[in-house]
């Protein structure tokens, strides 16, 4: 724990503070079968992607049953503007780059060809019309004449007023707004000065890129590339919608060697769109051949073409892994997903209303915890000393593995948790006192005390795990049944439950074991708890030995 640097759990918004979100999937007309699992996780991918645009790095997006999103945001976030975020529908837009260059520190020095218009996926990502059997494109973004980042700016402003052939078409079949595209110096000033102070290695400046901007107008935007650096771009009007593509999927290209691609299928009025903006783009050098595949105002692929692409359907491919393919995919696919989402619930906790509830419930274990080790004082006395230390070393092990569990699978401690903690101190409670409770049995049958921690133990054993076990059944099934904070109820008690088995084999017997050598509990002292005499124990088990016989000598019966 202390090597990983992750030294406190990680708390829930109801201890921590912040907002908790429900959204529930609606279906349109006679589309219900869209409610399904890819769907479901595909907009769980979105939202994900919008909080943490917010800023917001710990926040949690989850499905809870077959049609709930739970949108869990911490302490620190604008709860209006996350509800605004991930109660929209998706918006994704094909549009044509106008230019492009590596942002923040990583653009300094000369450009490189991702720079001078590099794909943000893959430096060698491109569209090809599918029905054409793969015709590929003639030449790439890394092999297109270098330029630097100055000149690709004034290049940039040049084409907007001249009004550029690649956005000469919105995606609503309108021409594109004089004031955007064809509207002057003020418009194309204030679109250069966007892009010249735009920072996309900063969290703020990438969520405030492309605010406001309509279909029709040209914008700024970032995205990133396959090596994690950020790029920002000047893009044009919007030349296909999201809702004009049809289907889009992840396949292996077994005919060619591109591996992994993204095919997509569009609608009969989409296949036209894109056949008119793929012919224009085709005509353009680097990186104006380029369209941007823009998500929520941020570019997630950016290929280049070099035909008209007429056949309705189309194929990116690049290096991408199965993961990354699927994953533009899926992002592809949202833009015509029938679905919409509505608020069910929204819960805001302050974080001094957390602080106050953590502390509630941090006061109740304590209180349980002290109750506990007072009745094992009076009762078991000395023995008492083996129960609490058990019981530190089991609430030692619970805070170091909930602490690790946080950044490992982003577990948060919530209230119910807690709950779940608290009530295992009487689960663990519960296995010693069967331990105690064999051990002092085989006493009262006479036996020593060493004898009877060997063989109180078999027995006590098998009572142990198989009330363990029924606890951790009862946790398993609570935790698959339910949804929402019960699970973190369920979570903590089976694991704890599980605890107590490790601590109970591998910390109290062995313990036990080395107290039974110490005179003070092995000669039975009446604080030990082990007092033979206290317990009614019965006189010693001693064999009677028969008296030697004569030599010689022959046993009538025997005979």
């Amino acid at each position: 724990m202390f090597a990983s640097g992750h030294t406190t759990p990680r708390l829930g918004i109801d201890l921590a503070g912040g907002t908790s979100i429900t959204l529930r999937a609606v279906p349109e007309a006679g589309q219900e079968s869209a409610i399904n699992k890819t769907n479901m996780d595909t907009a769980v991918e979105i939202m994900e992607r919008r909080v943490n645009g917010l800023g917001v790095q710990e926040a949690e997006v989850q499905t809870q049953g077959d049609r709930n999103i739970i949108v869990n945001i911490p302490k620190g976030t604008d709860s209006k503007e996350a509800r605004e975020q991930v109660g929209t529908t998706a918006k994704l837009y094909f549009r044509p780059v106008l230019a492009t260059e590596l942002s923040g520190a990583a653009a300094t020095g000369s450009p490189s060809p991702s720079a001078t218009g590099g794909a943000s996926d893959k430096a060698t990502d491109k569209a090809t019309d599918k029905a054409t059997d793969g015709d590929e494109a003639s030449s790439s973004p890394s092999g297109s004449p270098s330029a630097s980042a100055t000149t690709q700016g004034r290049a940039a402003t040049d084409a907007l007023k001249a009004d550029p052939s690649p956005s000469a078409t919105a995606s609503d079949g309108a021409s594109p707004s004089p004031s955007a595209s064809a509207g002057g110096d003020d418009a194309a000033a204030k679109l250069q000065a966007q892009y010249a102070a735009l920072d996309c290695t900063v969290e703020a400046d990438r969520a405030k890129a492309g605010d406001g901007a309509k279909p029709g107008d040209s914008m700024v935007a970032c995205g990133q590339n396959s090596q994690g650096q950020w790029q920002k771009y000047i893009l044009g009007p919007a030349a296909v919608d999201g809702t004009d593509v049809d289907k889009a999927e992840a396949v292996f290209n077994t005919q060619t060697a591109a591996g992994w691609t993204v095919t997509m299928k569009f609608t009969d009025d989409g296949a036209k769109k894109f056949a008119d903006i793929t012919g224009k783009l085709a005509q353009n050098q680097s990186p104006q051949n380029q369209f941007a595949i823009v998500l929520d105002n941020e570019v997630v692929s950016d290929p280049y073409v070099s035909q008209a692409l007429t056949g309705g359907s189309a194929e990116i491919s690049g290096s991408f892994t199965q993961e990354e393919a699927q994953g533009l995919a899926n992002m592809l696919s949202y833009g015509a997903l029938p679905l919409t989402f509505k608020e069910d619930s929204v819960t805001t906790v302050t974080a001094a209303l957390g602080g106050d509830q953590l502390r509630a419930g941090l006061i109740a274990g304590a209180i349980g915890l002290a109750l506990v080790v007072l009745y094992l004082l009076f009762y078991y006395r000395g023995l008492s000393f083996i129960a609490v230390a058990s019981l530190l070393v089991s609430a030692a092990l619970t805070y170091v593995i909930m602490s690790l569990l946080g950044p490992a699978i982003g577990f948060a401690l919530n209230l119910p948790a807690v709950c779940g903690a608290i009530v295992a101190i009487g689960i663990t409670a519960d296995s010693f006192i069967v331990y105690f409770e064999r051990v002092r049995d085989e006493i009262r049958e006479g036996r020593s005390l060493r004898p009877a921690v060997e063989r109180g133990w078999p027995r006590a054993r098998r009572t142990i795990l198989v009330s363990d076990f029924v606890s951790f059944l009862a946790a398993a099934v609570l935790f698959v049944v339910t949804v929402g904070k019960v699970q973190g109820f369920a979570f903590t008690l089976g694991l704890t439950t599980l605890l107590d088995v490790v601590v109970v084999f591998l910390f109290t017997k062995p313990l036990l074991t080395l107290m039974a050598r110490r005179k003070f509990f092995a000669n039975g002292h009446k604080w030990s708890g082990l007092d033979p005499k206290s317990l009614g124990a019965k006189p010693p088990l001693r064999r009677t030995r028969r008296p030697a016989r004569p030599a010689g000598h022959v046993d009538p019966k025997e005979a």
